[in-house]
């Protein structure tokens, strides 16, 4: 798939119109390296309008040695003789204006075929990881655990993530990132009548999704739970199989928010998935639950072991501390989450609090759990100004019909 690097984030929605689904969006050239490190099978890098010149020069001079199968594509406000030239020297295969959608498709055709012509069309099937967050009761903050968890995996767009919210009837993924999808899960409904080795058409579950961008540049595409709670009954457990499945062949990692139960739709998910996160809270109903959570999964042997405990609001002054849940479930903590009001304040704003406030202590137990489930360190989050000032916003040229 192409990357495109683009800052402006207001413009970024319509250049990706122009460009195969699946294109993943950053914001720099740092972080375009970053994610071609993790990803082999990239054919196309395209390089935005404000993006500064000497930066997609300095990119393609490095990915010409480096990865000669990945070709750079310049979107330029003007193709004057000095950006043509300075194009031509640095290595950039093709320069197209900014008001020019068909010639910016056009150009990553021809990037594909190059691709396929030097390294061939064929190759190991992609297969990301599943992270499923699930609770035996509800109110413990596990879609507060699933969003930051999602976030800190995306790793500021190092890794294509998608947050999966199968708490059908009450989902809240979308409200919480202050997200109004046209298009939930609901509309993929009867798509598993016609799959292809148990995948779903990955075009149609891509227009389901729907895309969020946090402060700090980093992406994450979510695909939403119904609007209304009737239609949980119409979602089959073929369907989840068939959603999760097709998402992990494009998805470096799928994180799936549950419902707090073991309905079909939630067992489905489990027994698909890599790694669970189980959040409990400190008080013996949550742990009382927890436990008998955790003897249904031994006894359907589930992820048995790939589960991280995660303890949110855990303050030890209530009488419960990490030891005696230790000794009660057999789990060791791999993270706890102390109560805290900001928590709560950030997700009421619609800012999850990994991207609100990084330094804060919620955010840095987040990012353990997270550097644990990617099996390596996540990148430290970078503090953000409360009041920088924005990016000036730039206006997309359409060409004349």
């Amino acid at each position: 798939m192409p990357v495109l690097v683009e800052p402006d984030q207001s413009l970024t929605p319509t250049l990706l119109r122009d460009l195969p689904s699946g294109t993943h969006a950053v914001t720099d050239r740092d972080h375009a390296h970053g994610w071609l490190a993790h990803h082999l099978d990239e054919y196309a890098v395209v390089v935005g309008p404000s993006v500064p010149v000497d930066d997609a020069y300095a990119l393609a001079q490095g990915l010409r040695t480096s990865r000669p199968t990945v070709s750079v594509v310049l979107v330029a406000d003007e193709l004057s003789t000095p950006v043509l030239s300075g194009a031509l020297q640095a290595g950039v295969r093709d320069v197209v204006p900014v008001e020019d959608g068909e010639a910016l498709r056009a150009a990553v055709e021809r990037a594909y075929e190059l691709f396929s012509a030097l390294r061939g069309p064929s190759g190991p099937a992609h297969r990301g990881k599943v992270v499923t967050v699930w609770s035996p009761k509800g109110g413990v903050g596990k879609t507060t655990v699933a969003v930051n968890v999602a976030l800190g995996l995306a790793d500021r767009g190092a890794r294509r993530v998608c947050l999966l919210d199968l708490d059908l009837a009450f989902g809240d993924v979308a409200i919480t990132l202050q997200l109004f999808p046209t298009h939930t899960i609901e509309h993929a409904i009867g798509a598993e009548q016609a799959l292809t080795d148990g995948r779903l058409d990955a075009d149609l579950i891509d227009g389901l999704l729907t895309r969020h961008v946090s402060r700090d540049g980093g992406a994450l595409m979510v695909l939403a739970a119904p609007a209304h709670p009737d239609v949980r009954e119409r979602i089959s457990p073929a369907l989840v199989s068939a959603l999760v499945e097709t998402l992990r062949t494009t998805f470096d990692v799928v994180v799936v928010d549950t419902s707090p139960s073991f309905d079909e739709q939630t067992l489905t998910a489990l027994d698909a998935t890599d790694d669970i996160v189980i959040v409990a809270t400190l008080d013996v109903p949550t742990l009382k639950n927890v436990k008998v959570g955790m003897e249904t999964l031994d006894a359907l042997d589930l992820a048995r072991d790939r589960r991280y405990l995660l303890l949110n609001r855990a303050d030890e002054q209530v009488g419960l501390s990490a030891d005696r849940v230790e000794a009660l479930l057999g789990l060791r903590p791999a993270a706890k989450v102390v109560s805290s009001v900001d928590v709560a304040a950030a997700t009421n704003a619609g800012t999850p609090i990994l991207t609100a406030r990084p330094t804060h202590p919620a955010s840095q137990a987040m990012l353990e759990l997270t550097t644990l489930l990617a099996g390596q360190d996540i990148a430290p989050p970078v503090t953000l100004l409360p009041h920088a000032d924005a990016a000036p916003r730039r206006r997309w040229k359409r060409r004349s019909a």
